[in-house]
C-alpha cells in the first residue's frame, strides 16, 4: 500500500540498521518504530507499520493522524 505519511529513514551506525521514525504517529508509538537491514527493508517495514497503526486506529474508534505535507 502506498501511504502518504512521513518517513525519517536514519542509518545507525551502533545497531547497523536503519531506523524509521514516523512522525505522524509519534502521539501512537515509541520512536523509532521501525527498522531495516537495507534502505528498502526500512521503507517496507515502516509501510507495515503504518497499516497496523491505522488497523489500531479503527478498532479503537481512534481518529487516525492526518499525513503532513511539503509545500513546493
Amino acid at each position: 500500500m502506498n501511504y502518504r505519511y512521513s518517513l525519517l529513514i536514519q542509518w545507525s551506525e551502533e545497531d547497523k540498521l536503519y531506523l524509521v521514525t514516523l512522525p505522524e504517529f509519534a502521539q501512537l508509538a515509541m520512536q523509532p518504530c521501525s527498522y531495516g537491514h537495507s534502505y528498502e527493508e526500512a521503507i517496507a517495514n515502516a509501510q507495515e507499520a503504518i497499516a497496523g497503526y491505522l488497523e489500531y486506529c479503527q478498532e479503537e474508534g481512534l481518529t487516525p493522524p492526518s499525513p503532513s505535507s511539503v509545500a513546493a
